[in-house]
């Protein structure tokens, strides 16, 4: 693991672990060895990290006082808990992960008050358990392609049944009621699609970058989204 991705998972840690955190626990929650972990403890604290506690005690990070503490609206922070509660839904385990860590970065910054306001909102979601459509698409690989704007050669399934082979230039992702959708630039038919990812039955990056592409794509793609599109 990189270091600077090391130092952040650290914060990370002790934001949001009830304190003071053994080193036990920070280091298991890291990734690392105990004499790694003292080690980083003693970078982040060079750095100006507020971090109290010492080996055998635990340790406690303290935010800087110089800096303005967060603050949200009592509806800013039933917005929060509910969206992030919203992800259950996307069927996404990484995702979902992803939504609960933010929010407890952010619920660790707050001041006591509106710490303890987000721990008991009255906004809730509550909806018949469902099971998530079957992906055939890694979805890390899916993101990855999206933020790096990298082509993929895919094998899909139509609605139909039909199956073929093509490169596609992904540029986003949507949830429906349907499942979760992707907004690709098929290079088979050189035109847009908006594509199952339930369809795609297997991916992979076909090593070429739609970069010098992206904007223009995006511009024609604005310009024509008025027009109703079949889903595929």
């Amino acid at each position: 693991m990189a270091r600077t991705d090391r130092l952040m998972r650290l914060m990370d840690a002790l934001r949001r672990l009830p304190a003071p955190v053994t080193a036990e626990r920070l280091a298991g929650e890291t990734g690392v060895s105990r004499r790694q972990l003292y080690r980083d403890i003693a970078t982040l604290r060079a750095g100006g990290a507020l971090i109290d506690g010492a080996a055998g005690v635990g340790y406690r990070l303290t935010e800087d006082p110089a800096l303005p503490p967060q603050s949200f609206s009592p509806l800013e922070i039933e917005a929060l808990v509910l969206g992030v509660g919203e992800l259950r839904q996307t069927g996404d385990p990484a995702l979902e992960a992803a939504g609960r860590s933010a929010l407890a970065r952010i619920i660790a910054t707050l001041p006591d008050t509106q710490s303890r306001r987000a721990m008991h909102t009255v906004l809730r979601t509550f909806r018949p358990p469902t099971t998530p459509v079957a992906l055939g698409i890694d979805m890390a690989l899916l993101r990855r392609a999206c933020w790096d704007e990298l082509a993929l050669d895919i094998r899909y399934r139509d609605r139909a049944g039909g199956v073929t082979q093509r490169e596609v230039w992904p540029l986003g992702m949507s949830y429906a009621e349907g499942g979760l959708m992707v907004l690709v630039w098929c290079c088979l038919r050189q035109d847009w699609r908006h594509f199952r990812a339930s369809g795609i039955e297997t991916a992979s990056l076909s090593g070429r970058s739609f970069r010098p592409r992206r904007v223009a794509l995006l511009r024609d793609y604005a310009s024509r989204s008025a027009a109703p599109r079949a889903v595929r």
